[in-house]
C-alpha cells in the first residue's frame, strides 16, 4: 500500500484520543483485511500533520500497532515528528512502534 489510510491529525491530546480511535478502529480493521488479502505486510500511518499532542497519541498509536499485530500484520508510522520518538523513547515504546532499522 502506497499512501497512508490514516493520517494523525495536528492535535492529538486526551481530550480527542479515545474519539480518533473509536473512528479509527473500523477504518484500521478494514486497511489490515485489504492489506492481508493483497499479500501485503504492513498498514501505513502519516504523522506529518502531528504538532501538538500528549502521552494519548502514544496510547493511540500502540493501539493501532496491536490491532495491526492481530492481523499479522506491522504499522509503520510515516514522518513522526521527533518530539513523538522523543515521547516513546522515555516512556520505553520506541521500538514497539519503529523498528530500530528505520530510526534514523
Amino acid at each position: 500500500m502506497g499512501e497512508a489510510l490514516l493520517r494523525l491529525p495536528a492535535t492529538v491530546q486526551l481530550a480527542n484520543a479515545s474519539a480518533l480511535w473509536r473512528e479509527w478502529e473500523t477504518k484500521l480493521r478494514a486497511e489490515a483485511a485489504c492489506v492481508s488479502a493483497q499479500a501485503g505486510r504492513e498498514v501505513r500511518l502519516n504523522a506529518a500533520e502531528l504538532q501538538t499532542f500528549d502521552s494519548s497519541a502514544l496510547s493511540l498509536l500502540l493501539s493501532c500497532a496491536r490491532l495491526c499485530r492481530q492481523h499479522g500484520l506491522a504499522l509503520q508510522v510515516h514522518d513522526a515528528p521527533a518530539g513523538l520518538r522523543d515521547l516513546a523513547r522515555l516512556y520505553g515504546v520506541e521500538d514497539l512502534l519503529w523498528a530500530p532499522a528505520l530510526l534514523a
